[in-house]
């Protein structure tokens, strides 16, 4: 026998309507974005600013304002250049230090690298006396 599921609905409170219809009018979100953040059909975030929006006149369709848009826009600009200021600042202390290991070498007779790589622990030398178990 096939089993049927029966759909439920969500009901929002009206008040909940209208705060998203606000968070629209501020131009912080997008209607996707109010859509995902409280799990909605974006066809229904536009049901409610047509019902609920203080800018909206009847049988007038709702364009998104670009503006939250080039809000995001202009925040990702600024993130990426903290990043490309970050990488630099990160390459720039990698070259000091290639420069510093390399002038350990030629100025102080000291190779930075295979000493760094290939320093025995202080108990691997076997002791006088003793023979090696290798």
């Amino acid at each position: 026998m096939k089993q049927v599921k029966l759909r439920t609905s969500r009901v929002f409170s009206e008040e909940l309507r209208r705060q998203i219809v606000r968070e629209y009018e501020s131009g912080q979100f997008t209607v996707r974005e109010l859509a995902k953040l409280h799990l909605v059909g974006y066809q229904t975030v536009y049901s409610w600013i047509y019902r609920y929006s203080t800018y909206n006149e009847k049988n007038r369709k709702v364009v998104e304002s670009n503006e939250s848009s080039e809000k995001k826009v202009k925040d990702l600009l600024a993130h990426i250049q903290k990043l490309e200021a970050a990488l630099g600042r990160s390459k720039l202390e990698n070259e000091y230090n290639s420069k510093l290991i390399e002038l350990a070498k030629t100025e102080l007779g000291i190779d930075l690298k295979k000493n760094f790589d290939a320093s025995p622990s202080s108990g691997s030398n076997p002791v006088k006396g003793q023979k090696s178990t290798k």
